[in-house]
Parts: C-alpha cells; structure tokens; sequence
C-alpha cells in the first residue's frame, strides 16, 4: 500500500469504527475505490491526539501527523511520500518539503471525501 493510502486507511478506518449503525466500508480502501462521504477529519485526528501520550502538533506537521496515525516519519518515507504524490521541489530541504506534503495530504484527504477545514488545506 502507498503511504498515503496508508493515511487515508489510518483516519478514513477510524472514522468507520466509530458511527453506530450505517454501512461500513473496507478499513483500507484501494486508491481506485469510491471515496468516503463526509469522514470528519479533524474530529478522528483531534480524537486520536487527546488519547496519546506525545503532544503531536498534527495540525501543522506531517511528521507528527505521521507518528499520530503510527506511520513512519523518517525522511525516507516523507521522500517516497513526496514522491507519491508528485514534488518538484528539493527533497533535500526538507522543510519546505514537510510544508508541501502536509498541505498535499490534507487536501487529497479532503478530494477522497475527508471533512478538512479550510485553514489546514
């Protein structure tokens, strides 16, 4: 599975354990599946910090988006995730890197059917 799939897979699965009743879908959706209607991201993400030990700035970093959802945040997998979703830029800068990818991510959350507010895409 990609890393991003991994991401989507991480909250969108999430999302599905927690409704009562309704449908549920696959826990990890193949990156040509039918995307999810209106799975609140902010509100699984915001769920999952306040249960972990680690004050992880999710809103603003990748890397402790990454660790929240239990992904590898090295660089290499930051890389092969900037790779994924189509970076032009210097991979070696990796600030500006982590700033690309962390919009990147919220915004294909938000095209695959995630509930993003407009301040983090």
């Amino acid at each position: 599975m990609s890393i991003f799939g991994s991401i989507m897979s991480a909250i969108f699965g999430k999302a599905e354990a927690a409704p009562a009743g309704g449908s549920a879908a696959p826990a990890s959706m193949p990156s040509g599946a039918a995307p999810l209607s209106n799975v609140d991201v902010e509100k699984v993400l915001t769920d999952l910090a306040s249960k972990n030990k680690e004050k992880l700035d999710w809103r603003k970093s990748i890397v402790d988006l990454m660790k929240l959802l239990g992904l590898d945040s090295s660089l290499g997998a930051r890389k092969e995730l900037a790779k994924e979703l189509g970076y032009t830029g210097d991979t070696n800068d990796s600030a500006s890197m982590n700033i690309w990818l962390h919009k990147q991510v919220m915004q294909k959350l938000a095209a695959n059917g995630g509930k993003v507010p407009a301040d983090l895409h």
